[in-house]
């Protein structure tokens, strides 16, 4: 018979357990090479598309690939014997700063195959480094350049500079927003594209694979996202407040982006990824996540300075408070930071017991986070043995990001946030 002193494990076992589970449901990307992919239709329980979202979705009709959907819809698709999805997508890559890293980002989106009518739409957001002139050197007249028009009032720059693209975009019936640290597989827009259609929603948020510094602390949005988000209950549900998406690339159907607000409903906001995928669920439509690592890597940052600067600008913004973020952050601290210290303590005193109980925690913790990484293509080892670390690290991280914005400290390329 177990003992009663082992049910102090169930919370760390149900939370890995539903990281677990959510690894399981989270969305892929289709494989380029799966044998009629482009075909299916996911028939499962509220993946029914929202008003207006794939008008126009459909591949060539080439090789059997055009085949109607039992929506009356045809399904999207890349390129595979000639097939090509049919729809008109905008890409939209906004950049401010980015002549030193915007190279393989463009060059990759000048790859892209499987799609028939593809725009590229670059803004220069005021830059003075040159992106500019980079961005002619590399694709010359193969992308519009779009000179940005100055900051107005009530408006942060990212958001004002996604409207600018997304206006600039015509009749594409797709949009996807691009940061300048993604670099694109050459199908990544077509599969992207695919599953949009396929699931039917209005917002695909396919989280690419990160790269670059911070591997003890940026797997924690993925491990969150796994960890404490239903996943399949935030696509069926019509609450904005259980929302989540990474603005590094976003797959948007078009009417449903202007059903929304577009980035004018978000113009002050910090996340305005998150927050714009609040508005499609304002409006009527629905949103999903996916894992887009095999498709799609992102460096964000190149050093430890840089990624504290970059958290700390946004962090404060995840939070309704500082009171709720406190909350978040003493959980975090007492589930995952605190067992291995506990354990530790326990074990020189000479509680066996409770120092293997609280072994026990942590090794839940650790499994949780390697699940995570597994399920988003990113290494586990050894950054997943150093979880409470990392939790002590983002606490820190989320302070700061208060302490700042409280005395008007927080600037972000330049501006003032």
């Amino acid at each position: 018979m177990i003992s009663p002193s082992w049910l102090i494990l169930l919370p760390w076992l149900a939370l890995t357990a539903h990281t677990a589970v959510n690894a399981t449901l989270l969305r892929r990307l289709p494989k380029s090479t799966e044998p009629d992919i482009y075909d299916m239709v996911d028939e499962s329980p509220g993946d029914v598309p929202p008003p207006g979202a794939g008008e126009r979705s459909g591949v060539s009709e080439q090789s059997g690939w055009g085949e109607q959907s039992g929506r009356g819809e045809q399904s999207g698709g890349a390129d595979r014997s000639g097939s090509l999805v049919t729809e008109r997508i905008a890409v939209l890559l906004p950049l401010r700063n980015e002549a030193d890293r915007v190279r393989p980002c463009l060059e990759a989106l000048l790859a892209q195959r499987g799609v028939a009518d593809l725009t590229i739409h670059v803004l220069d957001d005021g830059s003075t480094d040159g992106t500019a002139e980079v961005v002619r050197e590399i694709a010359g007249d193969r992308v519009r350049l779009i000179t940005g028009a100055d900051l107005p009032p009530g408006w942060l720059g990212k958001p004002y500079a996604c409207h600018q693209l997304a206006q600039a975009a015509g009749n594409a019936d797709i949009l996807s927003f691009v940061d300048a640290d993604v670099v694109l597989e050459p199908d990544a827009l077509a599969r992207a594209a695919t599953l949009l259609r396929r699931i039917g929603v209005t917002l695909l948020s396919p989280y690419p694979g990160i790269v670059g510094a911070g591997a003890l602390v940026q797997p924690l949005l993925q491990w969150s996202w796994l960890t404490f988000l239903p996943l399949r209950a935030m696509e069926r549900s019509p609450r904005p407040s259980l929302a989540a998406a990474g603005g590094q690339w976003l797959i948007v159907d078009a009417e449903g982006y202007r059903r929304s607000g577009g980035h004018a409903g978000v113009r002050t906001e910090i996340l305005e990824d998150i927050e714009l995928a609040r508005a499609v669920k304002r409006s009527g439509g629905r949103i999903a996540l996916a894992d887009g690592s095999p498709a799609a890597t992102c460096r964000m940052y190149d050093s430890w300075h840089d990624l504290t600067n970059g958290y700390t600008k946004s962090l404060w913004a995840s939070f309704g408070s500082p009171v709720a973020a406190g909350f978040v952050v003493v959980l975090l601290l007492l589930l995952y930071a605190l067992p291995p210290a506990a354990a530790l303590g326990l074990a020189v005193t000479g509680a066996h017991v409770g120092a293997l109980l609280a072994l026990c925690a942590y090794l839940l913790g650790v499994l949780g986070r390697v699940v995570a990484a597994a399920a988003t293509g990113t290494k586990p080892w050894p950054s997943a043995l150093a979880h409470p670390i990392a939790i002590v690290v983002f606490a820190w991280l989320i302070a700061r990001s208060f302490r700042l914005r409280h005395r008007g400290r927080l600037f972000w390329r330049g501006r003032r946030l």
